[in-house]
């Protein structure tokens, strides 16, 4: 429950109590403000309403519900969750007499009606009638965040006199609250397909969804079970099923959009929502491969397409982590010179280069589009081949900008920087070691991580892919001198230009080696295992991902070193090649799969569902 403390009695005809019980909050008027603070209970959110408000009922609920602020505030009003109640507190008492209150309702000091800066005796209300505003700024000076929303052109406002009263209930009128909301509901900035082809009626799902009660954690899962009934039609390898697969891939994306616009809608956002929302999209995703692979195998030219599929998700993948990687590098770079970044802004202020730029990269709503259609006109390796093409083409244009940014770039790393892609690079103990011993003994060099991160994977690589000798012990000794110089590649601090490069290279040699070996073993089944035990490490490595941005940093690090490190899970996998050949490899591969995919599980629950887990919704628009 959540309580609204009006500041004094509202005029008459005032719709504001009616509006802030619309919103769910238990309205009081109050005289002795600071007594009714303290008979709140201390676990419920609590506002500060201006009696003299007057604005859109949306303009109070993005100030007054969003659940991710500890304290917001807009003109007239402010409130603060359990969190900032005890800041609140001190900061009315500062306000109202010129001294902290005490947090217990019977010590609190009275309200003594005394003038502050933000008060206006000579208002229609008081000498409280601003006291909202003389908080919420008392709790900014004294270092309290308070969030203070975006309004546009919706109305928050404390006019004072009968006509600035009627004035702005006239700006009221001339805005459309609901339509505002609704439009609100969608990002600022998405990929084209999704913005002239889903959001346009997604936005009214949305809604409907709103006004039924259901959650974005309800629609996200019904998101995820379409597009996992889609993977179903796709296995069933028929044209019918691969047609019903293309048109519930598309609806599971409609219901992907709608999820977030909910959320948006009506403010409801949560830790557990913001873990479904950042899993989902790729359980959705490589479950439709595995799908598409089991459908193509069973069709009736019985293809096998299961190495293009594990292809695509290695690619996928390891492109993704060169956005997080060089998102988390220059997060808080203080300074920005690159002429390759200046020459991005100008295109970005031509507006068919925007959307050109946002569809060659091949964001979530374009590549799901491309992918369903093709599922139901062609075939599956038709679908796999095109979009390897596309996807290399799009990582090959995004990291080729990005390296040419770095190199021209002139930006001091910081050290939350550089543990961030430490994290990333997700070393176990074999590279920690060699790190400090080996390491100790290579200089420094501006770019030495990415030196040693590719050196390490052309020694592991090279060998299998030319002269085949994956599954032999002579790539168990290539896998040792991969960890050995992947070590020396994290013995130094990431801050270099091109340090980002460091985690995508790893994930590509520890994912392409794995595809590799698969692909050139004999053993019936070794590549869907091999597929499941990619898919169990990418999920580790977007779950870090995922708290890193949260803000709550990189999984602990024994999760870590219990699964091995990239290094050590190469040498296990090649390991296993050599150790065993035919049906023992698969069976180990199933094996380590199910180990790692239990061990990250595990962790990952019980850090998304505990107080600590970040209620991080993306935002930013970046492709997906």
């Amino acid at each position: 429950m959540s309580t609204a403390i009006l500041t004094g009695p509202p005029p008459v005809g005032s719709s504001l109590e009616e509006d802030l019980r619309s919103l769910g909050f238990d309205v009081r008027v109050a005289t002795d403000v600071t007594g009714a603070l303290a008979a709140v209970p201390a676990t419920e959110r609590v506002a500060l309403v201006d009696p003299g408000f007057v604005g859109h009922v949306h303009a109070l609920r993005l100030a007054l519900t969003d659940p991710r602020f500890p304290a917001a505030a807009v003109e007239g009003a402010l409130t603060a969750q359990p969190d900032a109640r005890a800041s609140l507190t001190r900061a009315l008492g500062t306000v109202t007499t010129g001294r902290p209150a005490r947090a217990t309702g019977p010590d609190a000091a009275p309200d003594n009606g005394s003038e502050e800066p933000g008060h206006h005796p000579s208002g229609p209300h008081g000498p409280a009638a601003e006291l909202p505003g003389a908080v919420a700024a008392r709790l900014e000076a004294d270092g309290v965040a308070v969030h203070r929303p975006e309004l546009g052109v919706l109305v928050a406002a404390v006019p004072h006199g009968d006509e600035a009263r009627a004035k702005t209930l006239a700006e009221v009128g001339a805005v459309d609250d609901e339509a505002v909301r609704l439009r609100n509901a969608v990002k600022s900035r998405d990929g084209f397909f999704t913005t002239f082809c889903i959001s346009p009626y997604s936005r009214y799902l949305a809604r409907w969804c709103a006004r039924r009660g259901l959650t974005p954690n309800q629609v996200t899962t019904a998101s995820l079970l379409t597009a996992l009934i889609a993977a179903g039609c796709a296995a069933t390898g028929t044209r019918g099923g691969f047609v019903a697969a293309g048109a519930l891939l598309l609806f599971s994306f409609v219901l992907d959009c709608t999820d977030g616009q909910l959320a948006r809608y009506s403010l409801q956002y949560s830790t557990l929502g913001a873990w479904l929302d950042a899993t989902f999209d790729r359980a959705k995703e490589y479950a439709f491969y595995a799908g598409l692979a089991l459908g193509a195998s069973r069709g009736g030219g019985h293809d096998d397409v299961w190495a293009l599929a594990l292809g695509a998700m290695v690619l996928m993948t390891c492109r993704h982590v060169v956005d997080f990687a060089f998102n988390e590098a220059n997060h808080d770079a203080t300074a920005n010179t690159s002429p390759t970044a200046a020459l991005s802004g100008r295109l970005d202020s031509v507006g068919w280069t925007v959307w050109v730029r946002r569809m060659i990269v091949l964001p979530i709503g374009e590549r799901w589009a491309l992918i369903a259609v093709l599922t139901a006109l062609t075939t599956p390796r038709v679908v796999f081949v095109v979009l390897l093409i596309g996807c290399a083409f799009a990582a090959c244009y995004t990291t080729a900008g990005r390296v040419l940014r770095s190199l021209t770039r002139k930006a001091r790393r910081t050290d939350r920087a550089a543990q961030a892609l430490a994290d990333l690079a997700d070393s176990g103990p074999i590279a920690e070691a060699a790190g400090r011993t080996l390491g100790a003994t290579v200089p420094g060099r501006a770019y030495g991580p990415p030196f040693w991160a590719v050196l390490a994977t052309a020694c592991l690589l090279i060998g299998p892919l030319l002269t085949g000798n994956g599954g032999s012990w002579r790539a168990v000794l290539q896998a040792v001198v991969y960890a050995l110089f992947a070590g020396v590649a994290v013995a130094q601090p990431l801050k270099g230009p091109l340090d980002w490069l460091v985690p995508p290279v790893f994930r590509a040699a520890e994912y392409g080696l794995v595809l590799t070996l698969a692909a050139q073993s004999d053993a019936p089944g070794a590549l869907p295992a091999a597929f499941g035990l990619v898919a169990a490490v990418a999920y580790h490595h977007y779950d870090t991902v995922y708290r890193i941005r949260g803000g709550t940093g990189a999984p602990p690090h024994r999760l870590v070193r219990a699964i091995g490190g990239h290094e050590g899970r190469v040498l296990a996998v090649s390991i296993a090649a050599a150790l065993w050949h035919g049906q023992g490899f698969t069976i180990a591969l199933t094996v380590l799969a199910a180990a790692l995919a239990i061990t990250v599980l595990i962790e990952s629950i019980r850090f998304w569902v505990s107080s600590g887990a970040p209620a991080v919704h993306d935002e930013s628009g970046e492709p997906a």
